[in-house]
């Protein structure tokens, strides 16, 4: 048997760099560190770099020769500082992501195979350099956004990266990430702010009402204490999408309001019933070694396999849990390894079958 070289490998001295040290960008810093990265830093204002170096976020502004650079800066300006990074390296094994909560417009106008779209699922009240940790992404969902440029095995590196600071990463392409997200996170910051400027404004009259406030309402509103100054690029770029889900919404809400209008208990009953229903299916974040299954994939040494084969999993809701890409030496072919859920590990194997992908255990 042929044996297996894993392309891409990284140094032993691992060097990534952080573009805006605020909260992510700090927590990544952190969380890169835990993980034996050496990690430079810079931000748009010198204090916070200063911050930053003196309480070991970053050991340094200088961004030379690094493997990895993390654009945390607000989503309006992912696309300029992604493109001045790219073009000052000729560096092939360079990777470069970002943080943002959109990526459509992002990827749509970045054209570089290096660059690969990420948004991870984790934030705090707290902000900045305060509210940094370590261990921020630790069973959190970490979403990348592979495109026909992304190469297997630049994809593999970045997912191994990310497994190692704690994330459970999932591959979608990036409009179908708009389009959930819309749902999933920036409608409910809206709804978070609205409801909290609503219950604000009735107590300027009533100050008792936010005495009143228990565990229900602190809950739904907690999103709404998060930074506002990150929040108008990612909506706007976003708006359709945020737009049309917004109006389902209000129709859903004025479904209810009439139903409680007109005495209609069944429909109000039902709705709560089964909206708890879907909540307690909420899937977990943890799983253990006896429910993964590992499937070797046979794929071709060409950018847009790999896409092909996370956006599948991706459409079916499987999650990745890792994912390795080895090569026969000497071939322009390989095999992609993927760790998947055990008991949904059948379907992804008849999708990608049907998709002409071979694929042995």
């Amino acid at each position: 048997m042929t044996p297996y070289l894993y392309e891409m490998t990284l140094p032993s001295k691992k060097r990534a760099h952080v573009v805006g040290l605020g909260l992510i960008g700090s927590s990544v810093a952190l969380a890169l560190q835990k993980a034996g990265w050496e990690v430079t830093g810079e931000d748009l204002v010198a204090r916070v770099v200063t911050e930053a170096v003196e309480h070991g976020v970053v050991t340094r502004e200088s961004s030379a020769s690094c493997q990895l650079v993390i654009i945390a800066t607000p989503a309006g300006s992912v696309v300029r500082v992604a493109k001045e990074i790219l073009a000052r390296s000729a560096d092939d094994e360079l990777i470069v992501t970002d943080v943002a909560g959109v990526k459509g417009a992002i990827a749509d106008a970045i054209d570089d195979p290096r660059f690969i779209g990420g948004h991870p699922m984790a934030g705090s009240e707290l902000r900045g350099l305060a509210g940094a940790r370590a261990d921020l992404f630790q069973g959190a969902t970490w979403v990348l956004t592979p495109t026909s440029r992304t190469t297997a095995e630049r994809y593999a590196v970045l997912h191994g990266i990310l497994r190692d600071v704690g994330a459970n990463v999932v591959a979608i392409d990036c409009h179908n990430h708009d389009r959930l997200m819309a749902m999933a996170s920036h409608v409910p910051h809206l709804v978070a702010g609205a409801l909290m400027n609503e219950a604000a404004t009735i107590a300027e009259p009533d100050p008792v009402l936010l005495q009143l406030a228990a565990g229900g309402f602190r809950d739904m509103t907690r999103i709404a204490a998060g930074d506002p100054a990150i929040w108008p690029d990612v909506l706007f770029e976003n708006s359709q999408a945020i737009a049309t889900t917004l109006t389902a919404l209000i129709s859903r809400l004025e479904g209810l309001r009439s139903a409680l209008q007109s005495g209609d208990r069944r429909l109000v009953s039902e709705s709560l019933a089964t909206a708890a229903q879907s909540r307690r299916e909420l899937p977990g974040r943890g799983v253990s070694a006896q429910d993964l299954a590992f499937l070797r994939v046979a794929i071709s040494d060409q950018p847009g396999s790999l896409a092909k084969i996370t956006t599948a999993a991706s459409e079916l809701a499987i999650n990745i849990y890792d994912i390795e890409i080895a090569h026969d030496i000497g071939l322009a072919s390989g095999v992609l390894l993927l760790t998947v859920d055990v008991h949904r590990a059948d379907e992804l194997v008849e999708r990608l079958a049907a998709m002409n992908f071979r694929v042995g255990r």
